[in-house]
């Protein structure tokens, strides 16, 4: 296990490098998605106004400055299965989003809803500016694995007018959706919390399982 205090910042930096590594790069057209399109339905991402809107990470270590017992700390934040939420003025926010707060992405299934919410002031103070990423796993994929069949899956989501592709079928099943929680309970306690506040509910239409 890494020393927390001799390893801490060479950990620290190697999170920047790749967060910056990763935001400093342009969308890979070669990335599965892009290029399932081309192989499909010969159409490329530019034709389908497919351009990136909001780009957000949900695995990374930020040094921040949050209250403590009502004094104000620099702090080490990792989120892990966590997102940031900032509310309004929150100086790490871009100006486009510094009255509104932050944009937060919270995904469900490949069955369900996902949903955008805002970050709060509220979760600044009782959560240091953090909200759930996502529904959250509650089966592990090997015992997916041994549940759900992926071809089976394809069907049953086409049927409710959700189409699939996926590199594997097994890759299909250790994401079914009955092995996540339910994302509208998710997003209705971050919403009642005020870690997050709801603004926007949206289905699935097309899915690509790498």
């Amino acid at each position: 296990m890494p020393d927390p205090v001799r390893d801490g910042p060479e950990i620290l930096e190697s999170h920047e490098r790749c967060s910056q590594l990763r935001m400093g790069q342009p969308p890979d057209d070669n990335a599965l998605g892009p290029r399932k399109l081309r192989e499909n339905i010969r159409l490329d991402p530019e034709d389908l106004e497919m351009d990136l809107v909001y780009d957000v990470a949900h695995n990374i270590a930020k040094i921040e400055d949050h209250k403590i017992e009502g004094k104000t700390k620099e702090v080490c934040v990792h989120r892990k299965g966590a997102t940031r939420s900032f509310g309004p003025g929150r100086k790490e926010l871009p100006e486009v989003y510094q009255k509104t707060g932050q944009p937060v992405i919270i995904p469900g299934s490949m069955g369900t809803a996902s949903y955008i919410l805002v970050g709060t002031k509220t979760a600044e103070d009782i959560s240091f500016g953090s909200t759930a990423h996502g529904a959250g796993r509650v089966m592990s994929r090997f015992a997916a694995l041994k549940q759900f069949k992926g071809e089976k899956l394809r069907d049953d989501l086409r049927r409710k007018g959700i189409y699939v592709k996926s590199e594997t079928w097994n890759g299909l099943a250790e994401e079914a959706p009955e092995v996540y929680k339910d994302i509208d309970e998710v997003v209705r306690v971050s919403h009642e919390l005020g870690i997050g506040n709801l603004v926007a509910k949206m289905r699935p239409l097309g899915v690509i399982k790498g």
